[in-house]
């Protein structure tokens, strides 16, 4: 706690804007997040990137080997990890979100930083965690063969849709999961529902044409045909990543109304 603490006071006078000691504690508990998650492990980095890869190379046993694949495109292992990387991303935020009060309670309750920077810097871990596998995805593409177009320049526009709404979902979650406990199971499996209902095993051009408008409603399809263009160009559609780039900003605009109406009632009950 006394590091925590020790956070404003270790920023320079010439820094002490709200914000450059707001930036300057999160990136702190971030590294201090990512320090604790790795240095307990034998592994470290490599678990990052083990969890898509298994998911990866089952996705590709069953569709590539088991049954006949009519989805997606070649190469399909290229296909799969261009959404399932940003999709751990978004899956391992939010559901960490759920107990971004309760698993600190003592040290929120007993320092003065901004608390939506708990809930701020599980998604700039989860994050960093996703650019640190993006070589994996590299990797994959090289030996696969897939072809890298000039849509790649479209990736940190992806990367900073999907941030506003991790952020947006995570300021709704955090708050109202120390209200109503319940919501943590119901939300994960939300998001069990959400990864089958995403096209992170398939595109979202091989839905039916009546699932085309309801699909566009999912944010994360915009998303994820960003970043698939980069390999796949006509997965690209502006009109869902326009939608996605919307439904985000609402997404947080609500996250930040709802934070604010719930901050001062969650020290009370946490």
């Amino acid at each position: 706690m006394g590091s925590v603490t020790s956070t404003f006071s270790a920023v320079r006078p010439a820094q002490r804007t709200r914000f450059a000691r707001y930036r300057h504690s999160l990136w702190l508990l971030t590294a201090r997040d990512l320090r604790v998650r790795y240095s307990t492990s034998a592994l470290g980095y490599l678990w990052s990137i083990l969890d898509p890869l298994v998911m990866s190379g089952i996705y590709w046993f069953v569709f590539t080997q088991v049954f006949k694949r009519d989805v997606g495109e070649n190469p399909y292992i290229v296909f799969l990890l261009a959404a399932l990387l940003p999709w751990m991303w978004f899956n391992g935020a939010v559901s960490d979100s759920t107990r971004a009060f309760l698993r600190e309670s003592k040290l929120i309750r007993s320092t003065m930083i901004p608390r939506s920077i708990w809930v701020n810097r599980i998604v700039a871990s989860k994050g960093i965690e996703f650019l640190l596998a993006l070589p994996v995805l590299a990797v994959f593409a090289i030996f696969s063969g897939a072809r890298v177009n000039i849509d790649i320049l479209l990736f940190p526009l992806a990367i900073v849709i999907q941030t506003v709404l991790t952020v947006g979902v995570g300021l709704i979650v955090a708050p109202l999961v120390v209200f109503f406990r319940d919501l943590e199971r119901a939300i994960k499996l939300f998001l069990r529902f959400l990864f089958y209902a995403s096209p992170i095993i398939y595109s979202a051009r091989d839905l039916p044409a009546a699932m085309h408008g309801w699909a566009a409603f999912n944010p994360l399809t915009g998303i994820f045909s960003l970043y698939r263009s980069a390999f796949f160009p006509q997965e690209l559609n502006w009109y869902l990543v326009a939608v996605s780039a919307t439904m985000s900003v609402v997404l947080l605009l609500i996250g930040c109304l709802v934070f604010k109406r719930f901050e001062r009632d969650i020290l009370k009950e946490i």
